[in-house]
């Protein structure tokens, strides 16, 4: 049987202090994992497409992608309706990690197809309770189809 190969975990999140926590909270959870921190929708669309900055990147889709919503230059809405629109890209789990609390968000997020919606504890140790979890589960436990 072959090794199934360690996918990324892709992290979009323009706040680098959440960042540095969620990268912090996933390498406590010892996943074998790397982890890619981009700081917006248009980065994580250059990603997920292997163009741009990304281009010489090593081939295959992330295991999951945790999402931030509100961002500068393109939304976590946006780039979870492209995803969703990308016969490609539509099946990589979606994650969204927000500290909105907004019925709207919420709703349009699960309408736009995202797995997950967990809103950012405001609580240090929730937050990487929170994370270290959905580590393990996503890039961990979860099955996908090949």
């Amino acid at each position: 049987m072959n090794k199934k190969e360690l996918r990324t975990i892709l992290l979009v999140e323009d706040s680098m202090a959440d960042a540095e926590m969620a990268m912090d909270a996933l390498q406590e959870a010892h996943l074998a994992n790397p982890v890619i921190h981009v700081e917006d929708g248009v980065e994580c669309l250059d990603y997920l497409h292997a163009r741009g900055a990304w281009a010489e990147r090593e081939p295959g889709d992330p295991a999951v992608v945790l999402l931030d919503i509100k961002m500068p230059r393109m939304n976590g809405l946006d780039v979870l309706t492209h995803m969703r629109a990308d016969e490609r890209l539509r099946r990589i789990p979606v994650v969204i990690l927000s500290s909105s609390r907004e019925e709207s968000d919420l709703a349009r997020s699960w309408d736009l197809g995202a797995n997950a919606y967990v809103i950012k504890p405001v609580d240090v140790d929730q937050f990487f309770e929170a994370v270290r979890t959905l580590g393990q589960f996503w890039a961990v436990l979860n099955q996908a189809p090949e």
